[in-house]
């Protein structure tokens, strides 16, 4: 696209992304950062009615109208846009429509900005969950650590009313209490053992880790299970816990699997991220670790919830496994993320290089 001269060219400079727009709200003119926002070069974008652009609400729509009709500005906080058609990329920005006159192009009516907001509220929602996990996870510390006790009394106490007992016969009623005992203690453990173990970092490959997540699925699911790998070879060693990264694979993958009853498609992928900010930290690169998998989905009701702790989607669970996972990639000041739908689901997990 040819870019018009000044004033318009100095548009380019912007890091906003500028849409100058005529009555009709066909683009007259979009700036570089326009481009890059909405994935697509000037010429394409150039003549295009806005709405076969992006997708908006109907209060952007009064907006562009107002803008025309009466001269009004309009700003808003927070909007949200789909790229190209309803179903296209998501973006949330702050949005600016100021009606315009330009004696360089007198078709343009309106100058619309568009301020992407996404890694501010991807920082506020992360640092909102953080707070909220630590302190649930305080709660079910706090908890196991007033349950163990009383449970091994009442273990102790079954044992000894087992050797008391001159029937055989009732010695299956204390076994049962011997047992769910035991299961409850195992579980309190589990609740307590992140927080008991400490790290273990060393310089290792994350895909010697992914192999071996694989080779334990295939063991589990030797038949049904489909797993593929989509790897960058020239990643760069990390420090971590290797036992606790397999761990974190491992309980993601096997949800995905087992959401699947084993029958599916299982993809590992791994990509570089330069620049990133984790945990109010900037690291200069970072490993991208994605588990996709083409099973039913995550309902979005569950979504807010998944990685508490004890709450599970299915009736066997023990709801341990996405709290541990994301307990483990905290540790090494890294973030997990899921994005699902019918037919598609990843779990992104960034872990910094330092």
């Amino acid at each position: 696209m040819h870019k018009t001269p000044s004033p318009l060219g100095g548009l380019d400079y912007l890091a906003s992304a500028v849409l100058l727009l005529d009555a009709e709200r066909r683009v007259c003119y979009a700036n570089s950062a326009a481009e890059n926002l909405l994935k697509s070069a000037g010429r394409a974008l150039l003549g295009q009615a806005l709405e076969t652009v992006i997708h908006y609400t109907a209060t952007l729509q009064q907006a562009l109208d107002n803008a025309v009709a009466n001269n009004w500005s309009y700003t808003g906080q927070n909007v949200e846009i789909r790229l190209g058609k309803s179903d296209g990329e998501v973006l949330h920005l702050n949005c600016t429509v100021t009606p315009t006159q330009c004696d360089e192009a007198p078709e343009v009516r309106m100058l619309v900005e568009l301020q992407p907001i996404d890694q501010q509220l991807k920082a506020s929602r992360e640092e909102r969950l953080i707070e909220q996990q630590q302190a649930s996870r305080e709660l079910i510390r706090n908890l196991a650590h007033e349950i163990k006790n009383p449970l091994g009394g009442i273990r102790g106490a079954a044992q000894l009313l087992e050797h008391e007992l001159g029937n055989p016969a009732l010695r299956e009623y204390t076994q049962v209490i011997i047992k769910e005992a035991d299961r409850l203690q195992d579980l309190m453990q589990r609740l307590l053992s992140p927080h008991r173990v400490a790290m273990q970092p060393r310089l290792m490959s994350v895909h010697e880790v992914l192999e071996r997540v694989r080779s334990l699925l295939h063991m589990e699911f030797p038949e049904t299970l489909a797993i593929q790998r989509d790897y960058d070879t020239s990643l760069p060693d990390l420090t971590a816990d290797r036992e606790q990264l397999i761990q974190v694979f491992l309980n993601v993958a096997r949800n995905a699997a087992q959401a699947m009853d084993g029958k599916g498609e299982i993809v590992f992928r791994t990509r570089s991220a330069r620049q990133v900010t984790l945990v109010k930290r900037r690291f200069r690169l970072a490993i991208d670790i994605s588990i996709i998998d083409n099973g039913p989905g995550i309902p979005d009701d569950f979504k807010e919830r998944m990685f508490y702790p004890l709450v599970s989607g299915r009736p066997d669970g023990t709801g341990l496994g996405l709290t541990l996972a994301q307990s483990f990639v905290q540790q090494h000041h890294g973030s997990i993320e899921c994005e699902s739908r019918p037919g598609y689901t990843c779990f992104l997990i960034r872990l910094p290089i330092r």
